[in-house]
């Protein structure tokens, strides 16, 4: 796998990698569905959102709901099952954005990834991170790099032993290591994420 290899050429994050499984990335359909579910999950454990996210799939059946009928669900709905007023509005601002401007998958995958991030957090409610948790596990690009994720923060300080003192600093040199990461900075994420569980 190119990405091993390449990674590899960095003797640090070498260490990191021999001790985990291969990452295989790969594209998932419906970016409006995954916007909801990033919004769903904001602030709750995995389990707590899973269930949650489960009761807003059951409101549509054994279909997958549409951003037109994810809207016609009134917030009362949404708010019955464990939404948040702020969560249930942004879920109709992430299905209103995608049916006003006509947005599909596949216009979102000719984008660039700063057209994508630059597209996307136009909604009220979804910020630059979620875009590119799209970006890597909804849109399969390998090259993105979430320096404002305080997992990716608390690993790439351990790792290259930074001072987390001057976050301005520090976002700086997270920039600088990870250049040698391109063009698969995705994956050095993923890695580093799981690195830092493993190390709990």
């Amino acid at each position: 796998m190119h990405h091993i290899i390449h990674l590899s050429k960095d003797k640090k994050f070498k260490n990191i990698l021999e001790k985990q499984e291969p990452f295989v990335l790969r594209i998932r359909k419906n970016v409006y569905l995954q916007l909801c579910a990033s919004i769903i999950s904001q602030q709750l454990s995995t389990k707590v959102a899973k269930v949650i996210y489960k009761r807003f799939l059951d409101l549509f059946g054994k279909k997958i709901p549409t951003p037109l009928q994810i809207l016609e669900i009134p917030v009362e709905t949404y708010r019955s099952i464990g939404f948040s007023y702020s969560k249930a509005g942004y879920l109709h601002n992430v299905c209103k954005f995608f049916t006003d401007n006509n947005i599909t998958d596949a216009k979102l995958r000719k984008m660039s990834n700063d057209e994508v991030i630059e597209l996307l957090t136009q909604i009220k409610g979804i910020g630059r991170w979620t875009v590119e948790m799209i970006l890597m596990f909804t849109l399969g690009r390998e090259d993105v790099f979430a320096v404002d994720d305080l997992g990716i923060q608390q690993a790439i300080t351990k790792l290259y032993n930074l001072d987390a003192g001057d976050k301005k600093l520090m976002k700086e040199k997270m920039l600088a290591i990870s250049a040698k990461w391109a063009p698969y900075r995705t994956y050095a994420c993923r890695y580093l994420w799981g690195w830092k569980d493993e190390k709990k």
